[in-house]
């Protein structure tokens, strides 16, 4: 798989380390509970298709690029910075 990083261009995947969904997570309170906090922690959806992700290029120049790709095809629909992401 192949990820354009807006300050380097398109690199291999292997430079980059993958950070988990690029999604807002409904983080439970201090004092949830055990079940709250592992059900956060540990369960986690794994759509099939295009998802948005959150990747860092650690291998080049350290942005966090938010990559939106389909899982089933690994084809890259477009990356943008984090930073960037929301607007």
């Amino acid at each position: 798989m192949r990820i354009t990083c807006p300050y380097c261009g398109e690199r291999d995947r292997r430079e980059f380390y993958y950070r988990g969904a690029a999604t807002d997570l409904d983080r439970p309170a201090p004092d949830a509970g055990e079940e709250a906090w592992e059900n956060f922690v540990f369960l986690r959806e794994n759509p099939a298709g295009v998802t948005r992700d959150l990747w860092y290029h650690e291998g080049g120049c350290g942005a966090w690029v938010v990559v939106t790709r389909n899982t089933v095809t690994h084809e890259v629909l477009e990356t943008r910075l984090a930073s960037e992401a929301r607007s």
